[in-house]
Formats: C-alpha cells, sequence, structure tokens
C-alpha cells in the first residue's frame, strides 16, 4: 500500500523529500504534472497526499477539490505560496493543513506523522463514507445518496469488511474466513452471490462493475473512487 503520493513538480525537491520519507519507512509515489494528479491520487489511494499549488496542467486548489469526495486520506498542502487568503482556500477546500516552503524534513516528517496517528484513530471509528455511500457499524446502516440500503445482517457484514479494507484486495479466502470462520473451499460460491446481490443494491450492474470490482484470480476490491454521486 502506498503511504504518501508526492504531488511536486520541482524534481530535484521531489526527490529529496521522498527518498527523506522513505528512510523514515514510507513507501512514497511522486507525480509532477497537475493534469494526471488526480488519476495517481485515486489510483493509489494513498494513507497522506503532499500536494503543491504551483502545478503545471492544473493547480493544487482544483485537485484537492476534486479529489475530496472520492478520497479519504489526509491531504497536506506543501507550498512557497504563504498568503493568509491561500491558507484558507486550501483548507475550505478540503485541505487538512498547510505548510510553507521550506520547511525542515524533520519538521515535515513530524507533521505527517501527527496526522498519520490522527487518522489511524479516526480509521477505527464506527462509521466510514466514500462520496455517496455512507457506512455506520454501530446502528449497522448504509445509505447511498442519504437512501437507505435495504440489506440483511449478512450482507452488511461483507460490505463493511469491503469498505474498511477500501482499496485492497480480499480474496474469497480471507472473506470467507472473515464472515464465517471457515477457509474457502474453491467451490463454494456463496461470497460470489452475496457480492452480486450488493451490486445490485449499491447500483453497480451497468457493465463492468465500478464500485466493488472483481479483481480475475485474486478476489474482491472495494473501489473508494468509485461512489460519486
Amino acid at each position: 500500500m502506498t503511504d504518501i503520493v508526492l504531488i511536486e513538480d520541482d524534481a530535484r525537491l521531489a526527490t529529496f523529500v521522498a527518498t527523506y520519507l522513505q528512510t523514515h519507512g514510507y513507501k512514497v509515489v511522486i507525480e509532477s504534472d497537475g493534469g494526471r494528479a488526480e488519476a495517481v491520487i485515486l489510483q493509489e489511494q494513498p494513507r497522506l497526499v503532499l500536494l503543491d499549488i504551483a502545478l503545471p496542467n492544473r493547480n493544487g486548489f482544483d485537485i484537492c477539490r476534486d479529489i475530496r469526495a472520492s478520497y479519504g486520506g489526509v491531504i497536506l498542502m506543501l507550498t512557497a505560496r504563504n498568503e493568509e487568503i491561500d491558507q484558507v482556500l486550501g483548507l475550505e477546500l478540503g485541505a487538512d493543513d498547510y505548510v510553507a516552503k521550506p520547511i525542515p524534513p524533520r519538521v515535515l516528517l513530524a507533521r505527517i506523522r501527527a496526522h498519520l496517528r490522527r487518522d489511524s484513530l479516526e480509521q477505527d471509528a464506527t462509521s466510514l463514507r466514500f462520496g455517496c455511500f455512507a457506512i455506520d457499524q454501530r446502528i449497522r446502516e448504509a445509505t447511498l445518496s442519504d437512501e437507505r440500503i435495504d440489506l440483511t445482517d449478512s450482507e452488511f457484514d461483507l460490505l463493511w469488511l469491503l469498505a474498511s479494507h477500501a482499496g485492497n484486495i480480499l480474496s474469497r479466502d480471507e472473506l470467507s474466513q472473515n464472515l464465517r470462520g471457515i477457509s474457502f473451499d474453491g467451490l463454494d460460491r456463496s461470497i460470489d452471490a452475496r457480492i452480486s446481490r450488493l451490486r445490485r443494491k449499491v447500483k453497480d450492474t451497468g457493465g463492468e462493475p465500478e464500485r466493488i470490482k472483481t479483481v480475475r484470480g485474486r478476489g474482491y476490491l472495494f473501489n473508494a473512487s468509485g461512489w460519486n454521486a
């Protein structure tokens, strides 16, 4: 899993920051083009995005605004623009923090660690939201565009398991072990049938499924970017 996507067009700075973070155990992906940034972020679904503002082809404000509905991780804007209005705009568009360059590497690392600790605590909560989809384990309810989805207990358990591992492929064996406490024997199709019913209920039946994807030979993936209204 990618920990950090760094959107930065200064190649020297990007390499320095990525190398520093990698030496402290983080997996980092670099993208220099603002026009490709959104696709990279939604594909990688990192724990945190370091996002510059002044980028070729698309600025960081637009990227932040457009990904916020379908990306649930931390957005940390890292930029040389230190005007108060820019900070306010970035935060209002969905950024979690705003850091002005230059920043000492150790301070940047400390800020990243603090945000990821806080995000980990929030991810342990009982509710999740991805775009127009929300699911609450405490009250065992899921909604799509604010309308309640009618789910059986077993369907809810499966949907929660998939959503709480968004961006990760879960094999049939992992699903069976978690939901039923038994290994997948290679023949049982109850998981597949339940997935099929879930897709109908979350309106994921038009052509190739985009919300709950089948990864051939590996299992199923809850696609966090597939829930735009």
